[in-house]
């Protein structure tokens, strides 16, 4: 098995400040890191309008983040975010499928 790079878009409960959302991205990626993967860039983009409402939430906090890792490792981190009652959605594309 080989490493692959993946991008990660999270939407978070809005009532999470910037400081709040930051720590618990970390705490997820750890999935990544301790397994021997990489977080490659970390982006937020802060509370954004949705663009429908999900969960009762109009506004999300989005997060958007590459990283590199075995398949099975992703496969995780994505079981834990769907498990997460702060995370409101996500999305992870694998970025080196041919």
């Amino acid at each position: 098995m080989s490493a692959h790079k993946y991008e990660l878009m999270f939407i978070a409960d809005p009532s999470l400040d910037e400081r709040a959302l930051e720590k618990m991205a970390q705490q997820y990626l750890e999935i990544v890191t301790k397994e021997g993967g990489s977080i490659d860039k970390t982006d937020f983009w802060g509370r954004r309008k949705l663009a429908y409402e999900i969960d009762g939430n109009t506004e999300g906090n989005y997060a958007v983040i590459n990283y590199t890792c075995e398949p099975a490792v992703s496969d995780e981190l994505d079981r834990v975010l769907n498990l997460s009652e702060s995370i409101i959605r996500t999305k992870i594309l694998r970025k080196d499928a041919k």
